[in-house]
């Protein structure tokens, strides 16, 4: 089952973002197949503000389990966190 993580940084965290975000790519590459996208909301200027993120977990509380591992939700980069049950309607990713 996948699941989906939407995630917003707290109020002018674009510095502690860049700080944690090495860390937060190591974690997102060990998740292997697991993972299925994972990819930043910017602001209008472009810069980084939030995270959108679908894996794949047995459970709801293992896909909780997975997050709270990433960096980015373990060192306190986010202000607000929603996790969800996800379903892939259309999958045009490829573009």
């Amino acid at each position: 089952m996948h699941f989906a993580i939407v995630a917003y940084d707290k109020p002018n965290g674009l510095a502690y973002r860049m700080e944690v975000r090495p860390d937060h790519l190591k974690h997102l590459e060990s998740l292997g197949d697991q993972l299925v996208l994972a990819g930043p909301f910017l602001d209008a200027k472009g810069d980084m503000v939030g995270s959108f993120m679908v894996i794949e977990a047995a459970s709801q509380e293992e896909a909780e389990a997975t997050f709270r591992r990433d960096p980015f939700v373990a060192r306190g980069v986010f202000d607000s966190i929603t996790i969800k049950p996800y379903r892939i309607g259309i999958n045009n990713t490829k573009k």
